[in-house]
């Protein structure tokens, strides 16, 4: 595992932007060849961004016509956005001519105009097998009519293989965004006392993320305490912690696209967990260790999987334990859990995973833990390297290299007279 810094430098190889958006275009390409499809009309913007770089104001979410990226069969991306002046003053690797203006989809006399534009440079293509990743029902009727001869399939088919398997430089974001995270934990555990909010915990935890050029958040970001814990509650409140209260911290930086996502759950204040506690917290981490353990070349991903809600591993779940893929979109293929036959693929290296089950009983406490893994060769690369909360644990696992290892001491002796 590399640990570059963030800053460009003359004096060592870090991320390779350049080579990123290159080798990431190559791989779309040779996806759309392979499953025999003319053009692709990607309005998802994290996929917007997979094709182009380019980034727009918005997270992780769906809002049709933000930016539109047409990927024609054998040619470059074709980039609408109403930020096409940006675009070209500072995207020197879009060609100018593959840059037009805002993509008015919302109404069937601008879907039409819009199908106009893209019909002039695409040509024949238009009139092939076109794949589109998100829409509506209205979207896909105005498609229809302004493209009558062409064929549509769905384009997260063609699109998903290709992003799951990361290169280098994805690889190394990735490593970049989980620093960056665990930094937000360490802020947010320097002030995790009882009489604080939940939200001012993850205030902290935002602005760490912030100073260190986070572009986003992976999702609304999860500080719950106490009673919230089970059943478990995913967003956070102005909830006061008190001593004794168990802490599930489900947080996650975005660094150039790529998404930080790991989840730790702590007890508040110098008290000791009871034994039903530690009971709790030992089932969903290992359970988390026993499916990472799996994340390498020659299983598959229900290989991962299989311990999630699963009776005799994970009895206490309640069916909140989960796991996903991950890349520029904070959630997607290849899945882990809630698996059908369908979906069970072979895992090749560089393939990413966010694992993260869960173990809760109302009155006891919930107890959420999630790791990040690369598929490995031989081994898996757990790369979320922060420890756990010893307290809550009786035996830690062997791919477990950070828990255990904390010096205690007083604070006294570190400075003798």
């Amino acid at each position: 595992m590399s640990e570059f810094g963030m800053m460009g430098v003359d004096w060592e190889e870090r991320v390779n932007f350049d080579r990123m958006r290159r080798e990431r275009l190559q791989k779309a390409k040779a996806a759309m060849e392979k499953a025999d499809v003319d053009a692709l009309f990607i309005f998802a913007l994290e996929d917007v961004r997979y094709l182009t770089g380019y980034r727009n104001h918005l997270g992780p979410v769906t809002t049709l016509g933000g930016a539109v990226v047409v990927l024609p069969r054998g040619g470059d991306p074709i980039l609408c956005t109403g930020d096409y002046k940006h675009v070209l003053a500072r995207m020197p690797w879009m060609h100018p001519d593959n840059v037009l203006g805002r993509p008015v989809i919302r109404t069937e006399g601008g879907t039409t105009a819009w199908a106009e534009r893209i019909k002039a440079k695409i040509g024949n293509l238009a009139e092939g097998k076109i794949g589109v990743d998100i829409t509506s029902f209205g979207l896909s009727q105005m498609l229809s009519k302004s493209f009558p001869k062409a064929q549509f399939v769905d384009a997260k088919k063609v699109l998903s293989p290709a992003k799951m398997i990361k290169t280098r430089d994805e690889i190394e974001c990735q490593y970049i965004v989980n620093m960056i995270t665990e930094a937000g934990f360490h802020a947010l555990l320097d002030n995790l006392k009882p009489g604080v909010k939940e939200c001012q915990l993850l205030s902290i935890a935002w602005q760490k993320f912030t100073e260190l050029g986070s572009e986003w958040s992976q999702c609304a970001n999860i500080v719950c305490s106490g009673p919230y814990t089970a059943p478990y509650r995913r967003f956070t409140s102005d909830r006061i912690i008190r001593e004794g209260d168990m802490v599930i911290v489900d947080i996650g930086a975005c660094f150039n696209g790529y998404w930080g996502d790991f989840t730790r759950t702590f007890i508040c204040g110098d008290v000791r967990p009871t034994k039903e506690q530690i009971d709790l917290c030992q089932e969903s981490y290992d359970t988390l260790f026993k499916c990472l353990s799996n994340a390498v070349v020659g299983k598959t991903n229900g290989d991962v999987g299989k311990y999630l809600n699963n009776p005799e591993h994970n009895p206490n779940s309640d069916d909140v334990s989960s796991g996903h893929g991950a890349g520029v979109n904070p959630w997607e293929a290849p899945w882990i859990s809630f698996l059908t036959p369908d979906a069970i693929i072979p895992l090749q290296a560089g393939m990413l995973f966010s694992v993260e089950p869960y173990a809760g009983r109302p009155g006891v406490g919930g107890f959420r833990l999630e790791n990040q893994v690369f598929v490995g060769e031989k081994e898996p690369d757990i790369f979320t390297t922060m420890s756990f909360d010893e307290r809550l644990l009786r035996d830690i696992h062997p791919l477990d290299k950070t828990t255990g290892r904390k010096i205690r001491y007083p604070k006294e002796s570190l400075f003798p007279r």
